[in-house]
């Protein structure tokens, strides 16, 4: 009996302090499968937590994103998470939640400016080193490589990209013979690689910032008959992409995850609101002889 006692009113304290949080959550694009599994890792801790979500979509627009987030201000959310679109054109939304004193956290994609109370991600920087290790791998130091670049004005593009250059400049024989943008889309990233295999027919590897950019530079790639003769590598571990690392076609993919990077958004996020301080605890390690 007293085991269940205890049960109730931990449900009850729970309760009265779930209740009434609403956390809003604003993401760059539900058009891409990568920000779909960070919206589903967010609307799933709030259901545990028992908080209310509202979700917008921005359409890879930042002027959408804008008009979201003043409309999330105007139902007097207790919490903005946003991906940004664009890590400058955002800075105008995040200050003004930051005038009506709500409190911001970033996923995924830094901001340029305003107030941001935490940001969650992972390291971009980390990830492109990774991406340029593999291909001069493979490449054996030597080769040319085309580099397809995400968003501009994104924080993931700048730092992805930055980290695959800084490694690829270890290798003298490597050359990045193209950088073009194909803004994070599969489609785009078909009909960039088209035309770049039309100017380099001789490229030996492609480095996408994205799996919906690689992916599409594959079809591209697989239509001009040189998918043995092409290393491909992008970047997230969608479901797509690892289905195409399986078969052979993708040559490899740097692993995040969304999914978890939403549910620590929102755990984060109501942390914060219900202890006004958010704990992130530093792994332990036995030392021994």
């Amino acid at each position: 009996m007293r085991k269940v006692l205890v049960f109730v009113l931990l449900v009850l304290f729970v309760s009265t302090f779930s209740f009434g949080v609403k956390i809003g959550l604003s993401v760059s694009t539900l058009n891409n499968p990568f920000f779909v599994d960070l919206a589903n890792g967010a609307e799933d801790k709030a259901n545990e937590l028992g908080v209310e979500l509202l979700v917008v979509d921005a359409r890879d627009d930042p002027a959408k994103q804008l008009n979201d987030i003043e409309d999330l201000i105007l139902q007097r959310v207790d919490m903005i998470l946003v991906n940004p679109t664009d890590s400058d054109a955002i800075v105008s939304a995040i200050e003004e939640a930051n005038d009506a004193k709500i409190p911001v956290i970033t996923v995924d994609r830094s901001a340029n400016g305003g107030k941001v109370l935490l940001h969650i991600a992972s390291d971009n920087v980390a990830g492109g080193m990774m991406a340029g290790s593999f291909i001069a791998e493979q490449l054996g130091g030597e080769g040319k490589v085309i580099e397809l670049v995400g968003v501009p004005g994104t924080s993931s593009a700048r730092e992805r990209g930055q980290g695959f250059n800084e490694e690829i400049s270890k290798y003298p024989g490597i050359e990045v013979v193209a950088r073009q943008t194909a803004n994070y889309n599969r489609a785009e990233g078909l009909t960039v690689m088209e035309n770049l295999l039309q100017a380099y027919p001789d490229v030996d590897a492609v480095f996408a910032h994205n799996d919906e950019m690689a992916l599409g530079a594959l079809e591209a790639i697989k239509a001009a008959g040189k998918l043995q003769d092409i290393i491909v590598v992008g970047f997230d571990a969608t479901p797509d992409a690892l289905a195409s690392v399986e078969s052979g076609e993708l040559s490899a993919t740097i692993a995040q995850q969304p999914y978890t990077m939403g549910e620590l958004a929102v755990e984060k996020a109501y942390e914060y609101l219900t202890t006004e301080t958010i704990y992130f605890p530093v792994p332990l390690q036995l030392v021994t002889k």
